[in-house]
């Protein structure tokens, strides 16, 4: 398994990195919560570009990460989101919840 992890690289701008599935999973929450609840960024970017695989548990991460910037009052959007992470968010009428980035 490789090792998951989330971290802020730029103000705001959070890398989610690794295995997304229920093993990485709790992690990985509470340390996206902990990101958002510290960051003094106006806006948050979830970047999966360097996400190697994922289960629908990466998009349940990403829906919590976005209720937990909207209980800061801050917008949280997605950007290089996996093609599986997508196909999983299109069989799930997801991609319209989430605020992706082209």
């Amino acid at each position: 398994m490789s090792q998951a992890q989330i971290s802020e690289q730029a103000s705001g701008v959070f890398l989610l990195a690794g295995v997304l599935d229920y093993l990485s999973a709790p992690a990985l929450r509470d340390a996206g919560a902990r990101l958002i609840k510290t960051s003094a960024a106006e806006a948050y970017v979830v970047d999966c570009a360097a996400v190697s695989k994922s289960s629908s548990v990466g998009l349940s991460l990403l829906l919590a990460f976005m209720r937990d910037a909207q209980a800061a009052g801050k917008v949280l959007s997605v950007r290089n989101l996996p093609k599986d992470m997508r196909e999983i968010a299109a069989v799930s009428g997801l991609l319209d919840v989430l605020s992706l980035q082209a």
